[in-house]
């Protein structure tokens, strides 16, 4: 990514203006009128500035009407039509409307053009006989205050395609998770149950979280996070279990996810300990199958250590799916290493990927922060030298914040969890 998105500023006007003329004859059409379109501009509705180099490259802007948005036009400079600039602006522009307090999102266009397929990838859906989008966003009211009281979180509907890298095990979650819960009456034909529960576990920093955020992205429902501090600060821990799943029975449809879930649902011992986790994880054995007899409900866990917990736990009959995720191999650790590089070709990216075995996606994100860091530095003590060279980190800023880093993952972790695929996955 080669821009940065801000909201948009009085500043930007005549830019946006030129912006939105020079492009409504290159596919990037619109009903709205360059007038209405500058009348949204200064009258402060939700607009969003692409700026490469300090130069406005693209904007979006919308106006309100009640609880409906309507975007009124993403204009991209030519040269930076193809990149993904469209998706970025569009994504950005959803969150100020959605914090405007709309609950629905519309986008109308003057004819079939090249913005369709990408509105339709976005979430967005085609309304029969006008070429006009729409998307429902979260509903206020009763059950919007349900959900704040939650936590819950909508997430960017293009978190899942963000998702670098651990190709193999995205693709066996897309396969057995998402699209069972997407196509539910088309799994239905084939005698495919859409799972209700699954555990991700593998080493810690190897994106288990990140999953679990894109499979709610992905599918568009409320991400509810139960965390078991949080929980065990209300006092009983068991209560605020029952508590917590009574509440997100209200809900239409949920993603909750409980990480680290060997805090509450260890291996129990006989006879039970005076104040130990026996009735709390006797609790949350009794709350998954009514969890499980509702629709549109995901209840994801994630542990380091699936040996750990209670053996009753993990049947077949509370869970769907034990899903391992690992380290990522050579190819994930490249394509990681490109995401945060953004595919420049001074950067030897083999050379980082050989220098990395064993990172997480974890530790590769805070070595590339390490490399910026150092890049961002140098770059301000050349300050009034003359000698600015070229921007970004380079390979070898990127290999000695390699060396600095200790990976997360030690070879006897890795040892330990082959074992754990063999003994406990099951997908």
């Amino acid at each position: 990514m080669n821009w940065l998105i801000h909201d948009y500023r009085e500043k930007d006007l005549a830019e946006v203006v030129h912006l939105i003329d020079s492009t409504a004859e290159l596919g990037q059409e619109s009903v709205f009128s360059l007038a209405e379109c500058i009348s949204a501009l200064t009258s402060r509705q939700p607009a969003v500035v692409a700026v490469h180099q300090g130069t406005p490259i693209g904007a979006a802007l919308a106006c309100v009407a009640g609880e409906r948005g309507w975007v009124m036009r993403i204009a991209i400079s030519s040269a930076w039509r193809g990149r993904g600039l469209a998706s970025a602006l569009l994504v950005e522009l959803e969150r100020r409307l959605v914090a405007a307090r709309v609950s629905r999102i519309a986008y109308v266009l003057p004819e079939e053009d090249l913005l369709g397929e990408g509105l339709l990838n976005a979430g967005y859906t085609r309304q029969p006989a006008v070429a006009y989008f729409e998307k429902v966003e979260p509903h206020h009211g009763p059950a919007a205050n349900l959900l704040e009281d939650l936590g819950a979180r909508f997430l960017p509907s293009d978190l899942w395609a963000q998702v670098a890298g651990m190709e193999a095990e995205k693709d066996l979650i897309e396969r057995r998770v998402v699209l069972p819960l997407a196509e539910p009456e088309r799994a239905a034909r084939h005698g495919v149950r859409p799972p209700r529960a699954i555990t991700l576990f593998g080493p810690p920093g190897t994106g288990k979280t990140t999953f679990a955020r894109g499979i709610a992205a992905r599918l568009g429902w409320p991400f509810v996070e139960l965390l078991p501090s949080r929980l065990a600060d209300e006092g009983n821990l068991a209560a605020a279990l029952r508590s917590a799943f009574a509440r997100i029975a209200e809900l239409e449809r949920v993603l909750v996810f409980i990480d680290e879930v060997e805090e509450i649902a260890p291996v129990r011992s006989e006879p039970a300990q005076p104040g130990g986790l026996h009735g709390v994880t006797n609790e949350l054995l009794k709350l998954i199958p009514g969890f499980r007899e509702q629709d549109e409900r995901l209840l994801v866990c994630a542990t380091n250590s699936i040996r750990s917990l209670d053996p009753a736990f993990l049947r077949p009959g509370r869970f769907d799916y034990l899903i391992p995720i690992g380290t990522p191999d050579q190819a994930a650790r490249a394509a990681i290493w490109s995401r945060y590089t953004e595919g420049r070709p001074d950067v030897d990216i083999p050379a980082l990927v050989a220098a990395s075995d064993l990172f997480t996606p974890a530790d590769i994100e805070h070595a590339a922060r390490v490399a910026a860091q150092a890049s961002f530095e140098r770059d301000l003590e050349a300050v009034g030298t003359g000698d600015r060279g070229r921007p970004g980190a380079s390979t070898e800023d990127y290999l000695a914040a390699i060396a600095q880093s200790r990976p997360t993952v030690t070879p006897a972790m890795i040892d330990e969890f082959t074992a754990d695929i063999t003994a406990h996955a099951r997908c």
